[in-house]
């Protein structure tokens, strides 16, 4: 299993946040890439959206299934990943740096409550596992 980085905050629906000022960086956790298995497609929203925390952003499509992926904070799309038009398969090979799929714009402080660190993600992870 890829080390969890610390310095981001997770999601019980496996994706991470990386709080960046005032843009909050969100993709899959590794763990969620190996659930879905070889992606081949990732759907994102436009720059300007607005979503609230917990909605559904986008999709990702693997060999096995169509999953939803979930905004962890409220904000608006600031910027998307061009790289997954063309390289869908970045969300397995590297979630956590090149894999990244939005950036949000909050407005102030993003609101995480609710969000896990990293090791609370492992231990819920483990958990969920028994």
């Amino acid at each position: 299993m890829a080390n969890t980085p610390t310095d981001r905050l997770y999601s019980k629906d496996h994706e991470w946040a990386g709080i960046e000022g005032d843009l909050v960086r969100i993709g899959l956790t590794d763990h969620a890439q190996r659930q879905l298995g070889d992606v081949v497609f990732v759907e994102l929203p436009s720059v300007g959206d607005r979503f609230e925390s917990g909605e559904p952003f986008g999709s990702v499509e693997s060999v096995k299934a169509v999953s939803e992926v979930y905004v962890p904070v409220t904000g608006e799309v600031a910027e998307v990943n061009p790289a997954l038009n063309d390289s869908p398969e970045l969300v397995n090979e590297d979630p956590y740096a090149d894999g990244w799929m939005i950036r949000l714009r909050t407005d102030g402080p993003p609101n995480t409550d609710g969000l896990l660190s990293a090791d609370e993600y492992a231990e819920y992870l483990k958990a969920d596992s028994d």
